[in-house]
């Protein structure tokens, strides 16, 4: 459905966009995570056709967007496109904002505009609301609406949930994947929240610096990171120096086996939060103990140190009582380990 191959982008001699490969596929999900700073936003608005790459080919459709002899402008490429916020007009109706820029008779205008706000949920008595009169969801739903009206072939969602709150931020989020499956729309979403973007895609891309440093479905991101800095990117992680035979890691927590057989010598481990069950246990049992204990209700983050090693490593799990500073405690893992890093192959 869409191709983008080769894409780089440059401002005053900085490198923004090297070199990026991306495929996405029709009436699917794909979220562009990463940093601040690491080219996520310059690369929707190329997308969008706001802004000129300096290099590459954009496909859609198996129509050519951009490439070194061609270039599709925005109103063009039949591409929506949600900015952070909403951006909706302030002197428009709810009504009249959705409507800006359909074509027709004023019959049909109120025909299409209704049937949007049917399905973006949005009750019909707001048709006539100015934006500042409905709540930061509605909004949302209304900018969604709005960029819907045009029938895209694919929709841009620059970080528009930011700035709702947690639990609006959650339910939006979902109405919004579950209105794009609906309507058969793909969709690329921009953000630098890691939950956002596992929970909303079914296809996540890892940015750093300007360049992907892992594609794939969210499971797999989430539990094969590439690399140690993708890893604690995507969530908790429990990163621990090994040594490696093949198939096992001795490390801190003891034995433990690992998904890769061929990698031996000195390297790093990785569990997350979800295989390792933490208990308290009398101090001859095991070489861990608390240092601190952040209780937050239903998980706590454990700041713990290994007998034996310097750096402590901080875990989140469910709370239990009893925990203090100085509580020894046991920890067993379930799984196997991820190989980060090793400096031999077997």
């Amino acid at each position: 459905m869409l191709e983008l191959t080769s894409i780089s982008k440059s401002f005053s001699g900085v490198q923004v966009l090297d070199s990026l490969n991306l495929s996405v596929a029709p009436g699917t999900r794909t979220a562009i995570v990463g940093p601040s700073g690491s080219g996520k936003t310059t690369l929707l608005r190329i997308l969008a056709g706001f802004e000129t790459p300096d290099a590459g080919r954009i496909v859609m459709q198996g129509r050519t967007l951009f490439d070194e002899n061609s270039f599709v402008p925005a109103h063009l490429r039949g591409i929506g496109f949600v900015p952070q916020e909403g951006a909706l007009f302030p002197h428009l109706s709810v009504a009249d904002n959705i409507a800006w820029g359909l074509d027709g008779t004023r019959h049909e205008k109120r025909q299409r505009v209704e049937a949007l706000m049917e399905m973006v949920s949005l009750d019909r008595q707001l048709a006539t609301h100015w934006p500042h009169e409905i709540s930061g969801g509605q909004q949302q739903r209304v900018a969604l609406a709005r960029a819907l009206a045009q029938r895209p072939s694919l929709m841009l969602l620059d970080e528009p949930f930011s700035a709702l709150d947690t639990g609006l931020r959650a339910m939006t989020r979902k109405a919004t994947a579950d209105l794009l499956a609906e309507a058969g729309v793909a969709s690329i979403l921009v953000t630098h929240d890691q939950n956002e973007a596992l929970s909303f895609a079914t296809q996540v891309a890892v940015m750093r610096s300007g360049r992907f440093t892992q594609v794939g479905t969210p499971y797999d991101v989430y539990t094969q990171p590439v690399d140690e800095e993708t890893a604690l990117f995507l969530g908790d992680a429990v990163i621990l120096p090994a040594q490696l035979t093949a198939g096992h890691a001795v490390c801190a927590l003891g034995e433990i086996p690992t998904n890769n057989t061929h990698a031996t010598g000195q390297g790093r481990v990785m569990m997350r939060p979800e295989q390792l069950r933490v208990t308290a246990c009398a101090p001859h049992e095991s070489p861990v103990s608390i240092i601190d204990v952040d209780f937050t209700g239903h998980l706590s983050t454990l700041t713990l140190a290994f007998a034996g090693q310097q750096e402590p490593v901080v875990l989140k799990t469910v709370s239990q009582p009893g925990w203090n500073p100085g509580t020894a405690v046991r920890i067993d893992v379930a799984g196997t380990a991820r190989v980060l890093s090793f400096s031999r192959r077997a």
